[in-house]
């Protein structure tokens, strides 16, 4: 018997890609999706592209909290501020939660409410929940209830530095993050800033060094540093779909060559089989990672002093669902790569 998993916000592109991922995973037997857009519509009238693969009618909003008996484990895919006040319906009722929000990814609470400006809806929890970062917190993932999904800008970037900082490589003040974005990293719903005559032929930067994500990976750039890491973070909105595309600069804390960092970040990764350092002189691009769980990560040295890493993830996938769904397989002790194991789509 395979486990029967519930999605809250199904209708979004997290939602989306979360029933995509499931619908084929060996190990789940029935998805329950709630959503507030189209109640009782049959998905595949939402989504036709999962036509013949899953057989699901939405179920209203209000049935959220009901999930906790048909399910055992539910994904949160809703904007931050939303989830925090359902989780507890949910885990209270000891069932397995991976929130994909923002709301319980740092457990500072000053932090949260700081950059988010609004109040917590469950402060209790915040020393329940795990990040789910598998490849810099595996240990502490399967026993854990309340997994917070980081987000997007924060995988790519935390994976690109997190060998340098573990192993004190860089100048903790020294990390300055260039993040590009596909424009469905802003979501489902409609807004000016992603109207096509606004985003095509268009490349912007946005919330700089203001953006909510600096706060996440400022926070765990300092837990891997086990000291404060001050950064600039500075996003961009570019006319694509999926993908980002992180140039990561950092200052050295002493003279290393271009493949003595590379074999660092090899070792660093090794066994991990999402994520794939690149050979010299090859650089990561988004194209190699549509629809995919995987990281790819450039690395060289300019001068002996500034370490350059580039980072390209799906912000869906491995941004997102994809990485939620690998923070399942971890919780239910199936294989890590369950669903998950597929090539990308290319061109």
């Amino acid at each position: 018997m395979g486990i029967k998993v519930g999605i809250v916000g199904a209708t979004g592109y997290v939602g989306e890609e979360l029933i995509r991922i499931l619908c084929q995973h060996p190990e789940v037997e029935e998805i329950f999706a709630v959503s507030r857009d189209f109640p009782g519509t049959p998905i595949d009238r939402v989504f036709p592209h999962l036509r013949g693969y899953v057989h699901l009618e939405i179920l209203d909003f209000e049935a959220a909290p009901t999930l906790a008996e048909k399910t055992d484990v539910v994904f949160f895919a809703l904007p931050h501020g939303i989830s925090s006040s359902l989780v507890p319906k949910i885990f209270n009722k000891g069932k397995k939660v991976i929130d994909l929000a923002a709301d319980f990814r740092v457990p500072d609470l000053a932090i949260y409410e700081k950059w988010y400006q609004v109040p917590h809806g469950a402060p209790d929890l915040l020393p329940e929940a795990v990040y789910g970062l598998p490849e810099l917190f595996r240990s502490s993932i399967p026993a854990a209830r309340l997994i917070a999904n980081p987000g997007c800008y924060p995988t790519g970037a935390l994976l690109a530095l997190a060998p340098l900082l573990k192993h004190g490589l860089i100048r903790p003040d020294s990390v300055i993050i260039d993040s590009k974005s596909g424009v469905s990293g802003a979501g489902r719903s409609l807004n000016l800033g992603t109207h096509y005559p606004e985003c095509n032929e268009n490349v912007r930067a946005y919330s700089v060094a203001a953006h909510r994500h600096m706060s996440e990976i400022s926070y765990y750039a300092s837990r891997l540093a086990g000291r404060e890491v001050g950064l600039t973070f500075v996003p961009h909105l570019i006319p694509m779909t999926r993908g980002i595309l992180s140039t990561v600069y950092a200052e050295l804390a002493r003279p290393l060559d271009a493949a003595s960092v590379r074999q660092i970040f090899k070792e660093f990764y090794e066994g991990e089989v999402f994520i794939h350092i690149t050979e010299e002189g090859e650089w990561p691009q988004t194209k190699w990672v549509q629809g995919t769980n995987q990281c790819f990560l450039g690395v060289t040295v300019s001068n002996k002093k500034q370490v350059i890493v580039v980072s390209v993830i799906d912000n869906l996938v491995k941004g997102a669902a994809g990485q939620a769904v690998q923070n399942m397989n971890l919780l239910f002790g199936f294989p890590e790569t369950a669903g998950l194991a597929t090539p990308g789509l290319y061109p």
